[in-house]
């Protein structure tokens, strides 16, 4: 299930992504079959031990032949060890919303962009997130839980200090937001309870059939309770050729912020 629309983020043959926070690798997968050359970054060593092991797979395949490549590491999004500039892409798919130094990671996917490159960044949607946190504190309160709901204008507004011009965005996944009202109104972990277990299955079905029906209803749905929102930006050019340093963006408005305290 992707959330990322590749038809407003091209990834073609040769293209450096860094998928940022990649979780299971939903995004990674779809990259690497367009022929990129892809690192999947996580801080969860767990998660990249069965990432790498779908690389081979489909390398083995045949899914991702030459030109491309994947690799899968481990990362802070706060102190990438990627040199300045060294991707064309970057895909950041819900992870602002686990880090406390949400700004800091702006500015890292900003520096290792190249001028010119495009960055994807998707954070659950203000009002679904907020029915959530209402239901359940269990489904924040985790360790490595959700530590702030954005707003849109918030996230173009971190993204822009850090250096980004915000080119354009959608909701996703509007089918998906009832699912997890459910799962929180009953349990975040009673994945047995009917309701939840009966919606559940209407998503898989949906996810492997695309019928027109449920797409449609998707499609009307994402704008006003799409689970997740995606902003798309570009890190641009100055007039002698060199990029806007997202460093020195953040510092200038933190420093600011500690004049005016």
């Amino acid at each position: 299930m992707l959330t990322v629309d590749f038809s407003r983020f091209p990834v073609g043959p040769g293209d450096r992504v860094l998928d940022l926070g990649c979780g299971a690798g939903r995004h990674a997968f779809e990259i690497y079959r367009r022929g990129a050359h892809v690192v999947a970054a996580d801080l969860d060593l767990g998660e990249l031990e069965p990432v790498n092991g779908m690389f081979a797979a489909m390398r083995a395949e045949g899914q991702a032949g030459p030109p491309a490549a994947a690799t899968a590491v481990t990362a802070d999004a706060t102190h990438l060890p990627f040199p300045d500039g060294v991707f064309d892409r970057v895909v950041a798919a819900e992870i602002l919303e686990h880090v406390p130094e949400d700004r800091r990671a702006a500015a890292e996917i900003a520096r290792v962009l190249r001028p010119g490159g495009i960055a994807a960044v998707t954070v659950p949607s203000w009002l679904p997130e907020r029915v959530c946190w209402a239901l359940s504190r269990e489904y924040h309160e985790v360790p490595g839980g959700h530590v702030r709901i954005f707003t849109r204008g918030e996230l173009a507004a971190k993204l822009s200090a850090a250096g980004l011009v915000v080119t354009g965005g959608h909701h996703a996944h509007g089918l998906h937001s009832p699912y997890w009202w459910l799962k929180c109104a009953v349990g975040i972990h009673d994945d047995k309870h009917p309701a939840v277990r009966g919606y559940h299955r209407l998503l898989v079905w949906d996810i492997m059939r695309r019928p027109a029906l449920t797409r449609a209803a998707d499609a009307a749905l994402n704008p006003l309770i799409g689970k997740s929102l995606v902003l798309y930006a570009r890190k641009p050019f100055i007039p002698n050729g060199a990029a806007v340093p997202p460093q020195a963006s953040l510092l200038a408005q933190e420093g600011r912020t500690h004049a005016a305290g």
